[in-house]
């Protein structure tokens, strides 16, 4: 995993601390060596420069804090992320204008907090993480965390709510509230033609759902 970094003393560094906070199976390591794969693909892809330093090190360390929210710890881990990143990177010797725009991508990742960053590497992290949230994944992942949390499959009595507010009565509502919704918040070309097929693939499997729910199937 991460192989392309490995060469780097600075990134061994980065990864050996980094594994020791995921901790949970919807925000593991695998889903950090996802959001690394497809945040590499959006950048060959982009036809822009992009600094791979901060890129690789911002997924890399983009969400060492969410257990600590899952957990009831804190209550935003794209901040203490952006936090924890700094003195990471410090010890493993980035310079500091790669760290302050690490920080800045981590910060700006989440969801819920409806950032639109500027700064490129922020744009594909936050795409690359999102799109891992959506298709075949995002489904397993979505019923990872229902599990994790005990949340119920679906319940007819409860309909979706209009805003999302980071906790989804029921996994069914959880696409209506936010997964389906991802298709539309994305910053690249790339990503956005990569979650068109995911996000069909979201609107099969809850028709199928709803069929097999109500015996039709």
């Amino acid at each position: 995993m991460f192989d392309d970094a490995l060469s780097d003393e600075r990134f061994k560094k980065v990864i050996e601390k980094a594994i020791g906070y995921y901790r949970h199976s919807h925000h593991d390591i695998s889903h950090v060596e996802r959001v690394y794969n497809l945040a590499l693909r959006i950048a060959r892809e982009i036809g822009e420069p992009v600094d791979l330093d901060v890129l690789r090190a911002a997924v890399i360390l983009h969400d060492i804090a969410r257990s600590m929210e899952d957990e009831g710890v804190i209550d935003d881990h794209a901040a203490k992320g952006a936090e924890l990143a700094r003195e990471i990177l410090r010890e493993a010797g980035f310079e500091e204008e790669k760290i302050e725009k690490v920080a800045y991508s981590i910060a700006s990742h989440r969801f819920r907090n409806g950032v639109k960053p500027d700064l490129i590497e922020a744009q594909i992290l936050q795409d690359a993480d999102r799109l891992d949230m959506i298709g075949a994944i995002g489904i397993a992942r979505a019923f990872a965390r229902g599990g994790w949390s005990n949340t119920p499959f679906y319940d007819p009595a409860k309909p979706p709510k209009n805003n999302y507010d980071g906790r989804s009565e029921t996994v069914i509502n959880h696409f209506y509230e936010k997964l389906l919704k991802i298709k539309d918040t994305l910053n690249t070309e790339p990503a956005k033609k990569i979650a068109e097929e995911r996000h069909r693939f979201m609107l099969l499997f809850l028709e199928r759902f709803m069929k097999e729910w109500r015996g039709e199937l």
